[in-house]
């Protein structure tokens, strides 16, 4: 199997950067917000932190692609950097910690390394392919490796829809509410959190519409390395599709079927 752990000691340092910038801006006075032409906001902190990342991946990677949230896609090559600078901006802007920095490396489409950096939540997560997936949390001496839950049964899981709108917004919402139904816990953690809540094993699923490809490519690795699953909620691999269902893999097919049968 191929080794990517100088891809990863990379992403580590690329996250390190984007935190020193990102912290620096959160819950600053003069923070710039601007809405985009899809009406969502953007800061000058996800600007900057998106531009130093390239800064740095031009001068370590110059012959990989990179595709990121605000500056678009550039260069053509099979290892591709999938940047989300702020995952969480309406969070971050509100001066809620719950946002991260979301660094992928994707070869040949398949993201095979992956950082979450939550630094007002004093909180790491990262994975490459092969590697496991790790966590730090602020205090931490040492990194600890996660797993994903062991639970069998959906009227045993937790679970977390993230965005009521998203659903509303796919025509889903009657899904989501019989789901919510049949789950012992159900909650809106929101963004990148519940993803790695859910490879820390304190979840069991999280569904979501409504989304990027760099909004996912990063959770993927660390999902996939705790243990569990990640695919659309239709059940194809990857970032690529649109929405979400990542599940300690004992739900993924029952969820998979539910989805599918309600959608019919």
């Amino acid at each position: 199997m191929t080794s990517y752990d100088d891809d990863l000691a990379l992403a580590l340092r690329l996250a390190d950067a984007a935190d020193a910038i990102s912290l620096d801006r959160f819950g600053a006075r003069d923070l710039e917000i601007t809405a985009k032409p899809d009406t969502t906001f953007v800061t000058d902190a996800d600007r900057a932190v998106e531009q130093r990342i390239r800064d740095l991946l031009a001068a370590e990677r110059p012959d990989d692609a990179i595709f990121g949230e605000e500056f678009g896609q550039a260069g053509d090559s099979a290892r591709q950097w999938i940047i989300d600078p702020i995952d969480g901006t309406a969070h971050f802007l509100r001066g809620a910690p719950v946002w991260a920095t979301l660094i992928a490396l994707a070869v040949d489409g398949q993201p095979v390394v992956g950082v979450v950096s939550s630094p007002a939540l004093g909180a790491r997560w990262w994975a490459a392919a092969g590697g496991g997936a790790w966590t730090l949390a602020a205090g931490g001496a040492e990194p600890q490796r996660i797993r994903v839950s062991g639970v069998t049964a959906s009227a045993e899981s937790a679970v977390s829809y993230n965005s009521i709108q998203g659903w509303d917004g796919a025509g889903r919402i009657d899904d989501l509410v019989a789901w919510q139904r049949d789950v012992w816990r159900a909650r809106s953690y929101g963004d990148a959190w519940s993803y790695m809540l859910l490879a820390e094993g304190k979840i069991d699923a999280v569904g979501e519409f409504d989304l990027k490809p760099y909004d996912m490519a990063a959770l993927v690795p660390v999902v996939e390395e705790a243990g569990g699953r990640f695919t659309s909620i239709d059940g194809e691999p990857g970032p690529w599709h649109g929405t979400a269902l990542a599940t300690n893999g004992l739900l993924h097919d029952e969820l998979l079927a539910r989805f599918a049968s309600r959608a019919s």
